[in-house]
């Protein structure tokens, strides 16, 4: 599922600006239009002037787990390579390697690991608040992006497979299915659209934070 989505991707921006145009084609529009998105809507709404050179890394972060995440509503797949932990752990890793990366550059060692560890704080309580920074930004960041993204994509799979299984279950029994039955359908047609809006919302989620990190890491000033 990831090649298929990594394909689908690379080939969707390579045909839709084969032949780019002044007033552009529906295929050319869509693109300009996800790369806008990508570019205004959170590069530079996150990070400001600075965004723009972080804008096709978020971009390309936003449209990768969105694909990824469509394959839990699709049929004959059904779930999203974001159900397993490593996939959204393997983002969460890159994420983090890259706003601290970009904060060590523009700062420096010492100055970065200085402005993101030691707040403004009298100094008799920075040996409580020191330990709390440092969990805080270097070690609960990464975990919590990768286990956001994985348990909402793993819960939303479970139930579309409760809600579907339960039905073909019921309409196979006796008594009271009649009734459950077709109501375990309905449920399972409703949580597909919810589904959908999960799909969109957590890739949106994920690269927001991603965004709002490398701001961070760049002004690294509490």
């Amino acid at each position: 599922m990831l090649w298929i989505a990594t394909a689908a991707i690379i080939i969707f921006f390579l045909v839709a600006y084969r032949k780019p145009k002044i007033v552009p084609g529906k295929m050319q529009w869509i693109a300009e239009s996800i790369y806008g998105f990508g570019r205004n809507g959170i590069a530079t709404e996150m990070i400001g002037h600075d965004g723009l050179r972080f804008a096709p890394y978020l971009t390309t972060l936003f449209v990768f787990i969105l694909v990824n995440n469509f394959f839990a509503i699709l049929p004959f797949f059904q779930i999203s390579p974001n159900s397993h932990f490593a996939f959204p752990a393997t983002l969460a890793v890159l994420t983090y390697i890259l706003f601290n990366f970009v904060g060590i550059r523009k700062h420096g060692v010492v100055k970065y690991f200085k402005n993101s560890l030691v707040p403004p704080a009298p100094w008799y309580i920075l040996p409580l608040l020191i330990p709390i920074e440092f969990i805080s930004t270097f070690l609960i960041r990464p975990f919590s992006l990768s286990v956001r993204l994985f348990a909402n994509m793993f819960a939303g799979h479970m139930l579309l497979v409760v809600f579907s299984l339960g039905a073909v279950y019921l309409f196979q029994r006796d008594n009271f299915s009649v009734v459950f039955g077709p109501v375990s359908a309905l449920m399972a047609i409703v949580m597909t659209f919810f589904e959908l809006l999960v799909i969109f919302l957590q890739a949106y989620v994920f690269t927001v934070l991603m965004g709002t990190y490398l701001n961070g890491s760049i002004e690294a000033e509490h």
